[in-house]
């Protein structure tokens, strides 16, 4: 799924963002907010909140419906209103896709088709939130687009379905499509309970004075990028009519340990978890080239932010 690099377009006036109260949906439409765009958010409120958004609420440009994006009536109805959809929603527990593989179809592969023939009736773009998950488990890193697709979760195959979607739509009816494929991403609003991001966790651990737990040797590798960094790449994902697949990310490898260090925080070491893998890294040279993106936050200023924001 390669891309071609194009020149960045005006501002899309008009956006739908599903999952928009959610943790990166919500800084997202912080961006599109302040790129000029009108934004209406669709989302049922299952792992996302008002909370997130609250401070957006009362402006006349900002409209939230709480509704699933299973709902093809009112995708339809939004999407009318609409030149780009971005495609946040979804069920992003790993291990829940693994005890329930048709619940996580039905709202990644489903919601991503509700979305698709809402965007081919509206004539709108559709950039999709994929996942680093996509590549499984890599003998080399940083992954290019290229890497070969080998995932390891119903969630990873999920969202490759999805991407493939994408680009029957695409081929079908000349709809506009992107798959972003994000890194770790960690930042403010990120649950640092249940299945969260580990960074979101240590902090949480960090302001509530805790010891966190480290399951294995903590030398595994994960490429960490900032949820600022990442709505920036979304808003320009946008503005574009780039296609195919894009990875979203720093191309910078941490271990666990060092983001202990970094945060100064106590841990102890527990049993390595089944199926977790060593690595994981991402190049983000393409998303360069396409839309002029690259990260900006160090991990340093990331965690900064994320800790000040943990303990509030």
């Amino acid at each position: 799924m390669e891309s071609h690099v194009v020149t960045p377009l005006a501002p899309k006036r008009r956006a739908l963002v599903t999952g928009g109260a959610g943790f990166i949906g919500s800084h997202l439409c912080e961006a599109l907010l302040a790129d000029g765009c009108e934004v209406f958010v669709l989302d049922n409120l299952s792992t996302g909140s008002v909370s997130n958004v609250a401070h957006l609420m009362h402006r006349g440009d900002f409209h939230l419906v709480v509704e699933s994006v299973l709902s093809q009536d009112t995708v339809t109805e939004l999407a009318a209103k609409c030149d780009v959809i971005y495609h946040l929603a979804a069920q992003v527990d790993v291990r829940r896709s693994v005890a329930e593989p048709a619940f996580d179809a039905q709202v990644n592969v489903a919601g991503t088709a509700a979305v698709l023939e809402a965007a081919r009736q509206a004539s709108a773009r559709v950039v999709l939130a994929s996942t680093a998950a996509v590549y499984g488990d890599p003998e080399q890193v940083p992954l290019r687009e290229s890497a070969a697709i080998a995932p390891l979760s119903p969630y990873g195959g999920g969202k490759y379905a999805a991407e493939v979607y994408l680009e029957t739509f695409g081929r079908l009816y000349g709809v506009s499509t992107l798959a972003v494929r994000m890194a770790n991403v960690y930042g403010p609003r990120q649950d640092p309970h249940g299945e969260a991001g580990v960074i979101s966790i240590f902090c949480g651990a960090a302001a509530e004075g805790r010891t966190a737990t480290i399951f294995g040797d903590g030398l595994q590798t994960r490429d960490y990028v900032y949820v600022g960094d990442v709505a920036a790449a979304w808003a320009a994902a946008g503005r574009s009519t780039v296609t195919g697949a894009l990875n979203v990310s720093t191309g910078i490898e941490t271990n666990l340990l060092e983001v202990a260090a970094h945060l100064g925080l106590p841990y102890q070491h527990a049993p390595a978890r089944d199926g977790e893998i060593a690595r994981s890294c991402l190049d983000p040279s393409a998303a360069k080239a396409a839309l002029g993106w690259a990260a900006i936050t160090s991990l340093q200023d990331g965690l900064r932010s994320t800790m000040t924001a943990a303990a509030a």
